[in-house]
């Protein structure tokens, strides 16, 4: 089922320096499901954060060797098999997995990364790996992103892609191309399903790592379908160095806005999702404060379900909040709550203000705004209508957070997810 219009470009091309191949060695159906990047840039670079399951899997932990150098020149990625929670076995298929993949495309193994995503506790099919990886040798590489993205596809509906133009500093262009996958057992805890960004600007590892992980923290890290964080959630970032330096600041700003632009893309393609919903809380007495409130509303089936049947029982989210017991500091009668423009907290609507936000949330993206009056701030600016540029909000007294309603369609996918 089609959910929303597709208007990506039929391909979406990688940054110079990089080449991906895209093959079926038969794990799923139809369609490829593995997944080779190489970088041959000059000056590669990258970074790299994963999950902090304790069920982490092979894939993981072996990719957390590999991308501590700051230095990884190319990823795998299996698709259709975790390969977690599968043992000794697990571990040394992994292995070989890298290592037949390195000796194709002419990487040495500890320069390679490998990310893996579908069903937990199935042993690879090492024969069909073994197979398509031993002749990458004489295949095809490519360079269009969307394929990349294709592959990687669980129940994705549709290829995830986001593309950003930087200048650099001799007036020349450089991109930051991202792809994505994931749209169930999303509830991200240092890192998110797989996601993987390139650029081809030249970037030392150092500077690159804390611009990709300040950039996750604001994106994947405020997205959640279901509330469960997945065993095998990786994001890694890749510069070729082939287009040039950029500045450091320009740089973080593509790479927030790809991550973005991929996490908006994954929260209303979640997992029988109708709707994109965007919860942003402000007022509060630090970012932790102002995550923590937004994810309990996100998070709540009764207002996913809300949401999903464009219920005006907005009390659902004065619920959520209430949830949040430890925060002691923040007091329902300085709270404040919006669904689009409309408040309805505590200017307890009428009628003919409910019928209106029943329209508000039959809108393919529903947005709910919480003032929490810690700081005295109202959603979108402070209490007098100003711009949002406190002192407050400076310290990080706010956070958006993205996800989708809760249907009949996600139960029906993940009750017959093996079958």
């Amino acid at each position: 089922m089609t959910r929303y219009p597709q208007t990506s470009p039929a391909t979406t091309p990688l940054p110079a320096g990089f080449r991906a191949h895209t093959g079926s060695a038969g794990l799923r159906e139809d369609g490829d499901d593995v997944v080779v990047v190489v970088n041959d840039g000059p000056a590669p670079a990258s970074s790299a954060v994963f999950t902090r399951s304790l069920f982490a899997g092979p894939s993981v932990v072996l990719s957390r060797a590999n991308a501590a150098s700051g230095r990884a020149r190319g990823l795998v990625v299996v698709a259709k098999n975790a390969n977690v929670a599968t043992g000794e076995q697990g571990m040394a298929n992994a292995r070989e997995v890298l290592d037949r993949a390195a000796a194709s495309v002419g990487v040495p193994p500890e320069d390679l990364l490998i990310a893996s995503t579908g069903v937990i506790g199935r042993q690879y099919p090492m024969d069909l790996l073994r197979t398509h990886l031993d002749g990458l040798a004489g295949a095809g590489f490519t360079a269009d992103a969307r394929a990349v993205a294709g592959a990687m596809m669980t129940t994705d509906t549709h290829p995830k892609t986001a593309v950003r133009e930087m200048t650099t500093t001799t007036g020349a262009t450089a991109q930051v191309v991202g792809v994505a996958k994931g749209v169930g057992m999303i509830e991200p805890d240092m890192a998110t399903m797989i996601a993987v960004i390139f650029t081809d600007a030249a970037v030392e590892p150092g500077v690159l790592d804390a611009a990709f992980r300040a950039a996750v923290d604001d994106t994947f890290n405020c997205l959640s379908v279901d509330t469960d964080t997945s065993t095998s959630d990786t994001a890694i970032a890749f510069a070729s160095g082939v287009a040039g330096e950029v500045a450091e600041a320009e740089l973080r700003e593509a790479l927030t806005a790809v991550c973005l632009d991929l996490t908006r893309q994954l929260a209303r393609d979640g997992e029988g999702a109708t709707k994109l919903l965007t919860v942003e809380v402000t007022g509060a007495r630090d970012r932790d404060q102002a995550k923590r409130v937004a994810k309990a509303i996100l998070n709540s089936p009764l207002v996913k379900t809300a949401v999903h049947g464009a219920d005006p029982n907005w009390g659902r989210v004065a619920m959520a909040i209430g949830k949040c017991s430890d925060d002691t500091d923040i007091d329902p009668e300085r709270v404040t709550i919006v669904f689009g423009d409309l408040e309805t907290y505590p200017a307890f609507p009428g009628e003919a203000e409910l019928e209106r936000l029943t329209e508000i949330m039959r809108a393919e993206e529903v947005t709910i705004a919480v003032d929490l009056g810690v700081t005295g701030r109202g959603p979108g600016g402070a209490a007098d209508g100003s711009a949002n540029d406190s002192a407050g909000d400076a310290a990080g007294g706010s956070c958006t957070v993205y996800g989708c309603d809760l249907t009949r369609e996600y139960i029906a996918i993940n009750a017959d997810y093996t079958t």
